[in-house]
């Protein structure tokens, strides 16, 4: 017979919990769950990427949304991009297998480059676009603790390209990976994936972990026939947490990954029939190591050093590309007096790229120099002052870097968090920041299609890089309130206007035509424009075993060309029709019994139109679902349906690459944990 006094405390210990999932109620019997009063995880959860300081979604002057592990299980998702359609406001499309188009409020594009992601503080964008490359920056999701999306810039302390948006991947603790780990599983898009962690330890202060994982994804299809995008990829890496004593902890990792990622892409030919397809399946690998020693010095003063090594490779049947980075971090916190909390850091980042294009294809694609290398030196400062205490806070602050780009730029900040109470905040923010070119708008030449798309004869545009651009400008406005005006509720809402200045476009070049069917164009500091908008999310737990979270997201592009400029009506469209004006998201999680959990998501996606070539992507409207079933706290068992409510569909066309549509999928999926 049950200990009553222990059925009382299993429930009490749930009550009001704001870390409390579904999970937890897993464990509860029909007579516990009378007892449980649900709390809504909304406020209380932790984030740090906002301030670079330990706060919470209640306390934090952004617009930001934190993804759980619980989230990650329950959603089905089988890598990080599936993963971030959850978030309000994040424009989300599968270009093929492999590759995606990612990003917040507006400017979305395979080349996307106002988008700063990091990994464990590792940041990850490629230096040739600018952009960040998923197919080549994955994790184990079973290994992440939380990823925190901020939607708008975050500049003022992670610097330029933090324009639109922050996405932090924070992967657990050693200590919190101990045991063994398989999971599995196969079907008709994913046909066969695994992943093994093992993690272990020596006495108190020692624990690590190691981890491999693979998987081999079908390519979409295409309406000529088979597609070639299929996609395999393995990957390994380890994580070592020390903390020789109280004060101090020290953290060493890296990964190694190598895959196979087959796409067609166009090629542009100077003679009939002046266009061909080359299927071209990519060679990538690469690898990185981090380390990072930390030291709390008490009283809310404590400092970091963080270095890192990354390297990457591609290998493609027209051109072969090497990069490698080093970066150095340092940040101090500490409090000046009882009202203010003063962080300041330093920073140094290298990195070298070499681009080899392959014979025979230089007519369409090449960069010059084919090697460069960069040096970025930063400086960052922030103060939050408490104007009130527990009612009313200041945050100000402002980067400071020097590139061999554009030379010296700055960019400051500053938030206002009105708390009136513990279940509300209002706050607002005005924040400049940066966005500096990449290599491709400085030293690439490129011809990209022919004009028009029909037969002869056709004109090439050639692109050329240009040297003489200056870095993007955007200075954001934004409010925001959220509020949780009961434990099963809660709800958040974030509105923005950002004016560009100085945005990078190719526009014809003045000096005319120097070959005959050439079109050249360059890149020059051609648009400025506006966008706005806002993102609303709610969440309502009906009662213990039933969650519902929705949101709806609204973007509105105008952009206009500089006086004098001759350009194409295209290079107003295409930026402005790349992202979405309106997307729903809807997600019901439901405990169908002690054991069985169903999870269903659906989505709409307005039309985009994202390529001269090729049209417009319709909108549609999707659906996953996932049933599971949890007999115990260590093992699982799912079915997971993926874009169920049509055979196929398209998401993004782009440019380089023959599109695929994304297919209904379903696969099954066995999680072990001893």
């Amino acid at each position: 017979m049950e200990d009553p006094a222990a059925v009382e405390s299993d429930a009490d210990s749930t009550v009001g919990d704001p870390t409390a999932g579904l999970d937890d109620i897993l464990n509860l019997d029909l007579e516990q769950l009378g007892k449980v009063d649900v709390v809504v995880p909304s406020m209380d959860v932790e984030v740090t990427s906002v301030t670079r300081t330990e706060s919470t979604v209640g306390r934090s002057p952004a617009a930001v949304f934190v993804i759980t592990p619980e989230m990650i299980r329950r959603s089905g998702a089988t890598c990080i991009p599936e993963v971030l359609r959850m978030v309000p406001g994040m424009e989300v499309a599968r270009i093929n297998a492999s590759q995606w188009a990612i990003t917040c409020r507006g400017f979305n594009g395979r080349y996307n480059n106002k988008l700063l992601v990091q990994i464990d503080g590792r940041s990850v964008y490629s230096p040739i676009y600018g952009n960040v490359l998923w197919e080549v920056n994955d994790v184990m999701l079973q290994d992440v603790q939380r990823i925190e999306v901020i939607r708008g810039p975050g500049s003022t302390l992670w610097g330029s390209n933090a324009v639109n948006g922050i996405i932090n991947i924070i992967t657990k603790p050693a200590k919190d990976t101990q045991g063994l780990l398989i999971h599995g599983g196969a079907g008709t898009e994913e046909r066969g994936f695994t992943g093994v962690r093992y993690g272990g330890g020596a006495g108190s202060d020692l624990n690590w972990r190691v981890y491999g994982k693979q998987f081999d994804r079908d390519g979409g299809s295409v309406p000529q026939g088979n597609s070639a995008d299929d996609w395999r990829m393995a990957q390994t890496g380890f994580r070592a947490d020390w903390t020789p004593n109280r004060s101090d902890a020290v953290t060493l990792q890296g990964d190694y990954y190598t895959e196979n990622a087959g796409r067609t892409v166009y090629d542009f030919l100077a003679t009939p029939p002046y266009e061909q397809h080359i299927e071209d399946d990519g060679r990538l690998c690469g690898g990185n190591v981090l380390g990072r020693w930390s030291r709390d010095l008490g009283k809310d003063s404590n400092w970091t050093l963080q270095l890192y090594f990354d390297r990457r490779e591609r290998h493609y049947s027209t051109y072969d590309q090497n990069c490698n980075t080093l970066d150095v971090d340092f940040q101090r916190q500490s409090s000046l007096g009882m009202c203010q909390k003063i962080v300041w850091g330093a920073g140094y980042r290298y990195w070298d790229n070499i681009f080899n294009v392959y014979d025979g294809h230089a007519f369409n694609q090449s960069v010059d120099p084919n090697a460069r290398s960069n040096n970025t030196f930063s400086y960052f400062v922030q103060d939050q002052i408490t104007l009130r205490d527990d009612l009313l806070y200041l945050t100000v602050g402002s980067k400071f870097e020097h590139n061999e780009f554009t030379n010296f730029e700055y960019q400051p900040g500053a938030r206002l968090l009105w708390t009136p109470d513990e279940r509300q905040s209002v706050w607002a923010a005005i924040t400049r920041a940066v966005r500096i070119p990449s290599l491709v708008e400085e030293d690439i030449r490129i011809k990209i299609r022919q004009i028009p798309m029909g037969p002869p004869p056709p004109m090439f545009v050639q692109i050329t890089g240009n040297r003489a651009i200056e870095s993007e400008d955007l200075l954001s406005y934004e409010v925001g309130y959220r509020a949780q005006p009961s434990d099963r509720f809660s709800w958040d809402l974030a509105l923005f206007y950002n004016k560009y200045v100085d945005i990078i476009g190719f526009v014809p070049d003045p000096l005319g035509f120097p070959l005959p069917l050439v079109w050249p164009w360059v890149s020059e500091n051609a648009l400025d424009g506006e966008t706005y908008g806002g993102e609303i999310t709610a969440t309502w737990q009906f009662n213990p075993c039933w969650r519902v979270t929705g949101s709806y997201s609204y973007l509105q592009m105008q952009l206009h060309k500089y006086p004098g400029i001759a350009a194409d009506p295209a290079m107003l469209e295409y930026p402005e029709g790349e992202s979405p004006h309106n997307q729903v998201y809807f997600r019901s999680s439901w405990d169908l019994a002690r054991t069985w959990m169903l999870d269903v998501a659906l989505r709409y996606v307005d039309s985009i139109h994202s390529s001269q070539e090729r049209g417009v992507v319709p909108s549609y409207t999707t659906m996953d679902a996932r049933l599971a079933w949890q007999p115990t706290a260590n093992f699982e068992m799912a079915v997971v349906g993926q874009n169920l409510l049509d055979r196929r569909h398209y998401e993004y066309f782009f440019t380089d690459v023959v599109p695929t549509e994304v297919d209904r999928g379903v696969y099954a999926t066995v999680t072990l944990r001893r």
